[in-house]
């Protein structure tokens, strides 16, 4: 009867000891091992993706972690948001005549005598949060993954052991994780693993979440973080922002004092400012093993099988767009213009210019309005996308507010801004409640911050000696009672609706649907024929001579929106038929414009 993979899921460093140890048995030298695998990795993407591990492992958040063991595979879902710089540690030490190795933990296993033959080998260290404003149907269900350790826990156990895997170099490795638990040395592994016990399980379900769970909230970002330590992987692979998810070894424990937790065992004090206020008391650390970028579509839950240029497609867009007009108070033209916004993402840069942005102002507002249309599509938005954020704007707010993350070279960390956000994100602006007001020196640096992601999707970091752009990619909905004046947006238009009725309630099936709708269409490529090129190209010289006050964003504009009409219907190339409803969708608009006038 086949168990659980033990060596890769409930003991990742025996097997990791395992493939170094038959390395060095086949005549490699452990000094030729650093930067490069020597088949650990090898083995755990095998269990992971090609033999279906990866719904076992535990995604590690404050729920988790309250049973969650020590050195067994977790993995982590987060953003990353401060880069510490890199770490030297004992990669690998001479136990006697036998080489040890460290990797892909925090302490050594096994003596080591000062006079010991080491190589010291280099490690990233990535700070790293739950995606900001993540919505919770986005969020990882932990009941997806049952308690793999169950089984494997003795709560009558009164002293958790540390590790003990002693036993793990009698063990010859095996051509696959499973086939290692059939040895009598695998038994005595899974015996030993008996040893180990819950994270404070002598304590009471209050004294558990106030000495595990909220000890690794963060407080400046008020998250779940984690410590993610990261080995031979290329610097241009990760990116500050950047999603990931990090399948690895997790090392946490709350029971270590202050001043022996003040650096680990292996490291040579390298990166020690920060490491010093992420103690491992309080921060998990993950030695990561694999990891993968993450998409929009990552987060969805369900993923429909439909073919792009079909019916069901079309059918899908109308039914959006009408919920969407519902949502608003049965105003169709703003709920036209509100699915292309949905749509767009930067996909290229060319100077400053951020080309696929659409950014929506929808005026006409007040406060009455958006308690009510506001409050709606701030709801059909969380229940649309899967990081969302709502900014009520004040001058008191914009005084007070840190919008830019800060070096503090105090602590050698940067701090969290509001505006630090992670590709894909979408935040709506409320000027409703803005007031006249002085605004101070903060006041107008965040005004400026909000500006140039406005027109450029670049967010300005401040580091106090100098201040680096980084490039966003963040859909920006505008509200308020007339065009703002503080942030230009791409889009102007005033909002008509018509209706005060409640939108029918939408099935979570629907919802998924609508999901997985937005985040495909939105991947689409693009493309205009030779010959439609030509008709485009003389529809906006024949507008421009029309209309002198037309500019070159406002065709830039028309070519965005048809490159989003057309993903709306599952194409990538433009039709004549899009375009038309380009052209249509901009007359409606300037007429709205006009009238308020």
């Amino acid at each position: 009867m086949v168990g659980l993979p033990y060596d890769c899921l409930s003991n990742p460093l025996g097997a990791v000891r395992l493939t170094f140890e038959k390395a060095v048995a086949s005549g490699s030298d452990p000094a030729s091992f650093e930067g490069r695998d020597w088949g650990a990795t090898d083995l755990f993407h095998d269990f992971l993706f090609d033999n279906g591990g990866l719904s076992q492992v535990p995604m590690l958040n404050p729920s988790t972690l309250k049973w969650v063991q020590p050195n067994t595979l977790v993995r982590f879902r987060g953003m990353i948001q401060d880069m510490l710089g890199n770490e030297f540690y004992v990669g690998a030490h001479k136990d006697g005549d036998i080489w040890r190795t460290n990797k892909f933990t925090d302490t050594s296993q096994f003596p080591m005598a000062p006079s010991s033959d080491m190589r010291i080998w280099e490690r990233r260290l990535l700070y790293c949060i739950p995606v900001p404003g993540q919505n919770s149907w986005a969020e990882f269900s932990p009941e997806a993954v049952k308690n793999p350790y169950t089984n494997s826990l003795s709560p009558q156990r009164e002293k958790r052991q540390r590790e003990d895997d002693a036993t793990m170099s009698d063990v010859d490795m095996q051509d696959s994780c499973h086939e290692l638990q059939a040895s009598p040395s695998a038994k005595k592994m899974r015996e030993d693993e008996m040893d180990f016990q819950p994270l404070n399980s002598q304590k009471t379900a209050t004294e558990e979440t106030s000495s595990n769970a909220s000890l690794v909230l963060d407080a400046e970002t008020k998250s779940f973080s984690c410590l993610v330590k990261i080995y031979d992987s290329p610097e241009s692979n990760l990116k500050l922002n950047d999603v990931f998810e990090f399948v690895g070894i997790f090392t946490f424990d709350p029971d270590l004092t202050a001043d022996k937790d003040d650096s680990d065992e292996l490291t040579l004090g390298f990166g020690e400012d920060a490491l010093l206020h992420l103690p491992s008391s309080k921060v998990p650390r993950l030695h990561c093993l694999v990891h993968r970028k993450l998409a929009i579509n990552d987060f969805l839950s369900v993923c429909p099988t439909l073919e792009l240029k079909s019916n069901a497609v079309k059918e899908l867009r109308e039914a959006l767009v009408g919920h969407l007009t519902a949502v608003l108070g049965n105003d169709r033209v703003t709920a036209q213009y509100m699915l292309l916004h949905l749509l767009s993402r930067v996909h290229a840069r060319a100077d400053t210019i951020a080309v696929g942005k659409l950014s929506l102002n929808l005026t006409c507002f007040n406060k009455e309005s958006a308690s009510v249309f506001g409050n709606r599509l701030k709801l059909a938005l969380e229940n649309l996308l899967p990081f969302t954020h709502y900014l009520p704007l004040t001058v008191d707010y914009l005084n007070t507010v840190s919008l830019s993350p800060k070096k503090d070279y105090n602590t050698n960390r940067l701090v969290s801004g509001v505006l630090q956000l992670a590709e894909g994100s979408h935040l709506t602006i409320d000027e409703t409640e803005l007031q006249a007001g002085t605004l101070n020196s903060t006041g107008v640096e965040n005004a400026s911050v909000l500006k140039s992601l406005m027109e450029f999707q670049k967010v300005e970091y401040d580091f106090t000696y100098y201040k680096m752009e980084m490039n966003a990619d963040v859909q920006l909905l505008i509200l308020s009672e007339g065009k703002s004046n503080l942030l230009p947006a791409d889009l102007i238009l005033p909002f008509r609706p018509s209706s005060v009725d409640s939108p029918s309630e939408v099935d979570a099936d629907m919802l998924n649907t609508w999901r997985w709708y937005l985040a495909t269409m939105q991947s689409l490529p693009h493309s205009i024929e030779p010959d439609m090129q030509k008709v485009v190209e003389d529809d906006l010289v024949a507008a421009r001579q029309a209309d002198r006050s037309l500019g070159s964003q406002d065709l830039s504009r028309w070519l965005t929106m048809g490159r989003l009409i057309s993903a709306s219907f599952g194409e990538t190339c433009l039709t004549m038929e899009h375009w038309q409803m380009v052209k249509e969708l901009e007359r409606l608009g300037r007429e709205r414009l006009h009238g308020n006038m």
